[in-house]
């Protein structure tokens, strides 16, 4: 939230400069994010001084130039080359000295520079009022009324002021602060507690008083006070719409918002002043003389002021005249509920709705406005009437009129102070320190937190309804101690500790851990998507169909309406982002879950059946080069099998072997999503998971050009496996290896899976390790043949094989081959 500075200074005595005040603030519990200084004129006049023209005389080459001297206040008059017609010897002036930079009404700046024109000497500029940014006069130079002392700033002459823009970044529970006035509170409290002194101003409403009590006026009517807990509201005939003056401008464009007009600027001024939502109504368009306040009827149109149609249903609260709906309450107003400059009478609004059907409202709607935003979080009942009061003064001084009929102000159920019991010895024990019985008090005092009662140590306390989220003792506790300074509890010589000590390794989140490191060691990064996804990303995948995806009720738009069935898309996002980056070489994983809705066969009291799940998934993808061109070699593209390779040291590690002793990796069935794609599974046919290529015209949605390499596993059932595998330890054997190399001729069909499969089922007990080293496809073969090199290993762990063993080994894996899958020796 934006906060002005000489704003806040309204309603605090203190000569705190913008940096300590800042810096009050971040301790306090209001992180100021940002200063940024705001300058009534741009370049805040410096380089411009007021000065006297001495003489003036016609330029010897120019028949309009003049050649003047100015006291500028120095040792000797300055000459000055002026072509202004209005230029003579005796006025006063504004003259920018050299070195000075000006900006022109479009926004272009030139610095001023000693110069020779025509062959004179010219050693600044008289200026008029648009080049120094005063006025919007250019039909010559300014000419300014008294008796000035040469040399004095313009800057001093124009009291001009600066201001300064401080970004609060609010935590969510302190809507109380979201006001300038919510934040002069806090400063106050600090300020009484740390200097002794009431600092706090708040605006006066004493001056209040109803002009015409007989007048007819809106009437207001509450159908339903649950939703909204207190309405009040005032009618103010006779008023001028026009634009505000220059301090109600200024005070709303230093925090970044539009002036409007003076009726709609003073609501702005009460929302960030004091932080209640207003709105005015022009009471000509309000039918009937009545506000109704009412849930809507039915589904229906409603065009809301930013011109879009919205429908809007039976769970939103209106704002209705005696025939239709005028306002979304608490959200936005309708078309016609604004204030134009042909009103001549207004009715205001202060109101407080409940803030859980604010929340839902704006929600389903997608808006989020500054007074939803406050609704949401909760406004204080009790303020309402106090902020109606002082709007309707501000509008009588900017906009005249006077105020018609007595105030309309339905509160059936008012909201009491909330009760906290609260004990010193608590305090004492919960910060292991304590802060003495008087300070609390006075920042209590400080906070407007009333002690109704002291017994002992016990206070029983009242705290104020604006402070919605204290209702607590460790609420009060953790105010407390902001106000006193986190940094005041001094840190003890000692501190006592009990020490863990875990020696094994059997939980997923350890899991996780180990294999985070592993993956972030191979050169990936870590990244986090939302859960929230949109759900044309399933509108036509085969693998995840959009009618398994979970809906929301309320989504926040479109691209965040369901739950994402897989990693896939979130990660497709993030690379994107990369690649237009200029980022092309990815290497990402991520941790997260997946959700799965299901409708069941038959029907209860709430309707048909169905049910929701939630897995846990592991994902990784990889694109773009695995190693950039350097002198010494030639960049390397990134393929299938590095990512394969990945994902077999990931297994690894959690003590899994891909290989088919353990795991099996077949073909996947085809979908729309993957060019290719290797389903992986227990050896009893459970999934575990896949390896895959991202089909091109997935990428392509993505703005992705590239190929994109994609893993995703079950989480949960790696873990479940990797915890139930006992690791051993196995002394290295005392023989050496033998390999052998075949040269297959198989069928086009035949994998290598298939081949894998087979061998590792010939013989279990010497058999080490199968692995493909060529693939030829081609000339010299007959049709529908391709060639298979592979190399297999064996191992006796005690004695040397001998040549016997060997050859009775191979030629049970070549008989297998040929039966099994018609492979021949090449």
């Amino acid at each position: 939230m934006n906060i002005s500075y000489s704003w806040l200074k309204q309603y605090l005595t203190t000569e705190m400069g913008v940096e300590e005040l800042s810096t009050v603030l971040t301790s306090i519990g209001l992180e100021v994010g940002g200063i940024e200084k705001i300058e009534s004129i741009r370049g805040g006049l410096r380089g411009i001084v007021i000065g006297k023209v001495l003489t003036c005389e016609a330029h010897p080459d120019s028949d309009h130039l003049h050649i003047t001297t100015v006291d500028l206040g120095g040792e000797k008059p300055e000459q000055i080359v002026c072509g202004a017609p209005n230029v003579a010897a005796g006025p006063t002036v504004a003259v920018a000295t050299v070195g000075t930079t000006l900006y022109a009404p479009d926004g272009k700046e030139f610095q001023i520079k000693k110069s020779k024109i025509r062959g004179v000497e010219s050693f600044g500029m008289i200026c008029a009022q648009d080049e120094i940014g005063i006025g919007s006069s250019h039909d010559g130079i300014m000419v300014l009324p008294g008796d000035v002392k040469p040399g004095t700033s313009a800057a001093e002459y124009f009291k001009l002021t600066d201001d300064y823009c401080i970004e609060v970044d609010l935590t969510p529970n302190r809507i109380d602060a979201a006001s300038h006035y919510g934040v002069a509170r806090d400063v106050a409290a600090w300020m009484k507690c740390h200097q002794g002194k009431d600092a706090l101003v708040k605006p006066s409403v004493d001056a209040f008083e109803i002009d015409e009590p007989q007048a007819k006026s809106i009437k207001v009517q509450v159908d339903d006070t649950e939703a909204c807990p207190r309405y009040c509201g005032l009618t103010i005939e006779g008023v001028t719409v026009k634009d505000s003056p220059d301090w109600l401008r200024n005070s709303l464009t230093n925090i970044g918002l539009r002036p409007i007009n003076n009726i709609v600027d003073v609501t702005n001024y009460i929302l960030m002043g004091i932080g209640q939502p207003l709105h005015c109504f022009d009471t000509s368009k309000i039918e009937g003389g009545k506000i109704v306040v009412r849930k809507n009827t039915a589904d229906t149109k409603f065009i809301t002021l930013d011109g879009e149609e919205r429908t809007v249903t039976p769970a939103d609260l209106m704002i209705c005249d005696a025939v239709k709906p005028m306002c979304i309450a608490g959200v936005f107003g309708g078309l016609d509920s604004g204030v134009t400059e042909s009103a001549t009478g207004v009715f205001i609004e202060s109101a407080c709705f409940n803030p859980t059907t604010i929340r839902r409202t704006a929600r389903r709607h997608g808006l989020n406005t500054d007074a939803s935003f406050r609704y949401e979080r909760g406004v204080d009942p009790n303020g309402c009437l106090y902020a109606l009061k002082l709007a309707a003064l501000l509008i009588k001084e900017v906009a005249g009129g006077k105020i018609a009929g007595n105030i309309e102000d339905i509160y059936p159920v008012p909201e009491k102070p909330f009760d906290v019991e609260l004990t010193l010895k608590y305090l004492s024990d919960l910060y292991g320190y304590e802060i003495p019985e008087e300070t609390v008090k006075t920042i209590l005092k400080g906070l407007e937190i009333n002690i109704a009662k002291e017994e002992g140590d016990k206070l029983e306390l009242e705290v104020p309804t604006y402070r919605i989220d204290v209702k607590r003792p460790c609420d009060v506790a953790e105010d407390i101690l902001r106000i006193y300074g986190y940094n005041n509890i001094p840190m003890p010589d000692s501190l006592h500790t009990s020490l863990s000590y875990k020696t094994r390794t059997d939980s997923e989140e350890d899991m996780r851990l180990i294999i985070a490191s592993q993956l972030t060691g191979a050169g990936y990064n870590e990244i986090l998507n939302n859960s929230l996804t949109a759900v044309s990303y399933y509108a036509d995948s085969t693998a995840w169909p959009a009618e398994k995806c979970v809906k929301l009720l309320n989504p926040l738009s479109q691209d965040l309406s369901v739950m994402r069935q897989t990693l896939l898309f979130g990660g497709l996002e993030s690379i994107g982002h990369n690649i237009n980056r200029k980022l092309p070489d990815i290497r990402f994983y991520e941790f997260g879950n997946v959700y799965f809705f299901k409708s069941l066969e038959g029907e209860d009291a709430r309707g048909p059946l169905s049910a929701f799940s939630e897995g846990s998934r592991l994902a990784m993808w990889l694109s773009g080069e695995r190693r950039n061109a350097a002198w010494q070699h030639q960049a390397e593209e990134s393929s299938f099998f590095d990512l394969r390779a990945d994902v077999a040291n990931v297994f690894a590690r959690l003590g899994l072997n891909l290989n088919p002793k353990e795991i099996t990796i077949q073909p996947s069935e085809a979908n729309n999503c993957f060019a290719q794609a290797l389903e992986v599974s227990t050896r009893s046919g459970k999934s575990l998971g896949f390896m895959a290529i991202v089909a091109p015209e997935i990428a392509a949605k993505f703005e992705i050009k590239q190929p994109v390499y994609y893993a995703e596993f079950d989480w949960k059932a790696l873990v479940a496996m990797a915890l139930r595998k006992n690791v051993s330890y196995t002394p290295l054997a005392r023989t050496h290896p033998v390999k052998r190399d075949l040269s297959l001729l198989l069928d086009a069909r035949i994998t290598m899976a298939d081949v894998e499969k087979t061998v590792m089922e010939s013989e279990k007990k010497l058999l080490r390790d199968v692995q493909l080293f060529d693939v030829y496809e081609g000339e010299h073969l007959p049709a529908g043949k391709k060639s298979y090199a592979i190399a297999i290993t064996l191992q006796d762990d005690e004695k040397t094989l001998q040549d016997k063993q060997i050859d009775a080994v191979m030629k049970k894996i070549t008989d297998n081959l040929a039966q099994r899958l018609g492979a021949s020796l090449r």
